[in-house]
């Protein structure tokens, strides 16, 4: 990692650019920011955990309303989910996705200042708390994040992360959305979910309640702790500040197209 993790290189920007949406040519008011700079100050504020309005104004980037208004724009417009999508066919072209088993789990974290999807946290002593219901690849990379209150249960949100996979193109034929496998915990214990599991012709590999685990389910899902740790990376998203679902919704998937594009770049080099 570069001592200064906000700066977009060219490579990057060169897929980024295309998706953000144009200025009006006569917009009211003074020249706006570069979109490149202000994207830079959002990555500050993800990559560091700061206030908005603690953005240093002398690396460029603008006020810390100036990146926050963009961000609400950039996310209104679906710029980053279409990122990741875009980075997530970049790896599934040279078979950099695994697609035989996927695994899912929820974790907790902290919302400091409340707002839309925040419940009380089962795991953190009913603190006001949401949850990331998170589906990645056989290889840690993360496919699809969904945003709840922490006392949502995860069994409800499987076949939402299932069915929320974007297709992925990259590969001859169809875009690929389903893996073979999908791995769980006894959180997911549904035999609800495992027969619409079985109509989209995914396996399910989840633990029985009352039953003992899977014999080898343990070293399947270690990826899940790895992921785990490379979200946590963007301070951001350790704790939850933003009170609109929305605008936390759009740290979190930058940071899934920025996994991507680091393990791009690690395959490139």
């Amino acid at each position: 990692m570069t001592t200064r993790p906000w700066i977009v290189d060219d490579d990057l920007w060169t897929l980024i650019e295309p998706l953000l949406p144009p200025w009006p040519e006569r917009s009211p008011g003074p020249r706006p920011v570069p979109d490149r700079l202000c994207l830079q100050g959002i990555l500050y504020v993800l990559h560091n955990d700061i206030a908005w309005q603690l953005l240093p104004l002398e690396l460029g980037f603008g006020s810390g309303q100036t990146c926050w208004r963009r961000l609400d724009r950039w996310q209104q417009a679906g710029v980053f989910d279409r990122l990741h999508r875009i980075l997530l066919a970049e790896l599934n072209a040279p078979g950099e996705l695994d697609w035989s088993r996927a695994c899912m789990d929820g974790p907790h974290i902290r919302a400091k200042k409340g707002g839309t999807d925040t419940g009380p946290s089962p795991v953190d002593r009913r603190k006001t708390g949401s949850k990331h219901h998170l589906i990645r690849d056989g290889r840690g990379t993360p496919l699809k994040v969904i945003t709840t209150a922490a006392n949502v249960n995860d069994v409800t949100r499987t076949l939402a992360l299932v069915d929320g996979i974007p297709p992925i193109a990259g590969r001859p034929g169809r875009p690929r959305r389903r893996p073979e496998a999908l791995l769980g915990d006894k959180g997911y214990d549904s035999n609800l979910n495992r027969r619409e599991l079985c109509k989209r012709r995914i396996l399910s590999v989840i633990s029985r309640r009352g039953a003992p685990n899977i014999e080898g389910l343990g070293k399947l899902r270690y990826v899940a702790e790895q992921t785990f740790a490379l979200l946590r990376q963007f301070k951001r998203l350790a704790v939850r500040w933003e009170r609109r679902t929305e605008l936390h919704d759009a740290f979190v998937s930058l940071t899934c197209g920025l996994i991507c594009w680091r393990r791009l770049k690690k395959r490139r080099s």
